[in-house]
């Protein structure tokens, strides 16, 4: 039996994994891949360390880092996808979709994934002009008009965010009334190069090589209307990907795992949980590799009580 089975392979996981095998604790990582989100950005320029990285440059030098502490203590499956967490007799089992493992405790850090841009073209010119991280990519984009998909906080919060480099910003909302905190939207629809748009669906993105232009329709009138536009930045909400833990922890409305900010844990003894997966209020690289970090203090002093 392990004492820990640390579930992705993102910050969070390899921070966590780094730590297991410097306090010596017999551990397996499970990653599906590397790098997390953020593996599919040209440019992250927020992560502590490197003025800019390309996202699978980081992804090497996390994989990298792990692998360089793997020793006797730590085992690394890439490749293995964590399908199911059970509770057993003097701990856990978790399976994947090759092996299972059994284990004292258990961390998920297992993030979440973007929920897609419904539109003809998203797919095709993802990363080409539509992408879902403006902390990543917002700086491309520097000087051009570009488009936000969605009128919460986070549609507004990247309005705001994007406003201050480039020439133009357009928010189009689904629904009848921003979401977003009514202070939040007043200040940002404040600035003359902002606009927004209620009832507006988009039903298309154009361009060949990179993006060029966006269509989008009001759904009361049937209206379309026709945006010259190089960048979508869409904010529609995430998806945590917790399906594996939801028949052992308590999972929020958002399917989230809740986690006790001080110590990370989740409500099951023996299961701890960091990163976009959990209700921490703010979801950012450096902070999921923080939390890990927490979260392995935690699991170490737990590990030699029992």
């Amino acid at each position: 039996m392990y004492d820990l089975v640390i579930i992705g392979g993102g910050p969070a996981g390899v921070s966590a994994g780094v730590y297991a095998s410097r306090k010596q604790l017999k551990t397996v990582v499970i990653a599906k891949e590397f790098g997390g989100q953020s593996v599919v950005s040209d440019s992250i320029e927020n992560w502590i360390g490197d003025i800019s990285i390309p996202g699978p440059e980081l992804a090497k030098k996390l994989e990298a880092h792990l692998m360089a502490y793997t020793g006797d203590t730590v085992e690394v499956r890439k490749g293995e996808l964590g399908e199911k967490v059970e509770k057993i007799d003097g701990g856990f089992k978790v399976t994947t979709n090759k092996d299972s493992y059994k284990t004292k405790a258990v961390l998920i850090t297992t993030g979440s994934h973007r929920r897609k841009l419904d539109a003809i073209g998203a797919d095709r010119l993802e990363h080409k002009g539509v992408t879902y991280c403006a902390s990543c990519d917002g700086p491309i984009f520097s000087g051009k008009d570009v488009v936000v998909v969605g009128g919460g906080n986070a549609g507004f919060e990247t309005a705001a965010q994007l406003l201050a480099y480039t020439k133009s910003v357009t928010l189009l909302d689904r629904g009848p009334a921003f979401r977003a905190d009514p202070i939040t939207v007043e200040a940002v629809l404040k600035d003359p190069k902002m606009k927004a748009f209620h009832f507006a669906g988009v039903k298309e993105v154009h361009g060949e090589k990179f993006l060029d232009g966006l269509t989008w329709v009001n759904s009361e009138t049937g209206e379309e209307t026709k945006l010259d536009v190089q960048g979508v930045f869409v904010e529609i909400g995430n998806l945590p990907t917790t399906e594996m833990v939801a028949e052992v922890v308590t999972l929020d409305d958002y399917k989230r795992i809740p986690i006790d900010p001080w110590t990370q844990r989740t409500n099951v003894e023996g299961i701890w949980a960091a990163g976009d997966c959990t209700d921490a209020r703010y979801h950012q690289n450096n902070i999921a590799a923080g939390d890990a970090v927490k979260a392995l203090e935690d699991i170490y002093l737990w590990v030699k009580s029992q």
